[in-house]
């Protein structure tokens, strides 16, 4: 979830979501050769014409691994520039976190502490645009992310900058939304 809500951040418009639009992308960027686009995905150029027919019932659909491929192949061609500069500016001047998602510290239960959803808008620095954009590239899971931004969302909130309860562990638990926007 959050690594999908980081991802929607780097793009102004929406990456292709069927395989067709996807396969008419892979098209455009290859200037219609579906020889080229063949090359690419690493099969024959038949396949890619069956792919593509333009009759939908002579029309045959990719198998699992090379849809897969085909999306993946989109999203990393997808807004270069775009998703570049914008990485840039987040984080050069922080991103804006707006969520609702179980926040508790460590306490007694039954105490006002205890974890319960909170909405919350708030912008965290560049640094956090930065950790989650390298464990967003290495792979790592949402529990990682998680780990990041209640420590950024600790601080910032709840700690308001260092300026009271230093010793606070803030406990960042289930997201029901989440999204980012540029601060």
């Amino acid at each position: 979830m959050i690594r999908t809500a980081l991802e929607q951040l780097l793009y102004t418009q929406a990456v292709p979501e069927t395989t067709e639009q996807q396969l008419r992308a892979l098209l455009r960027w290859a200037k219609g050769s579906k020889q080229v686009v063949a090359q690419e995905l690493g099969v024959s150029l038949r396949t890619v014409q069956r792919w593509t027919a333009r009759k939908v019932s002579a029309r045959s659909r990719p198998s699992g691994p090379h849809t897969a491929l085909i999306e993946a192949r989109v999203r990393a061609r997808w807004q270069p520039r775009v998703r570049a500069r914008r990485r840039a500016a987040a984080e050069e001047r922080g991103l804006v976190v707006h969520t609702r998602a179980r926040f508790g510290f460590a306490a007694g239960a039954g105490t006002s502490d205890d974890p319960r959803l909170r909405l919350l808008t708030v912008a965290v620095p560049g640094e956090v645009a930065r950790e989650l954009f390298h464990a967003w590239e290495a792979g790592a899971p949402d529990g990682q992310h998680k780990v990041i931004l209640g420590r950024a969302l600790g601080h910032v909130y709840f700690r308001q900058a260092g300026q009271r309860a230093d010793a606070l562990q803030v406990k960042f638990g289930e997201v029901d939304f989440i999204d980012f926007g540029l601060a």
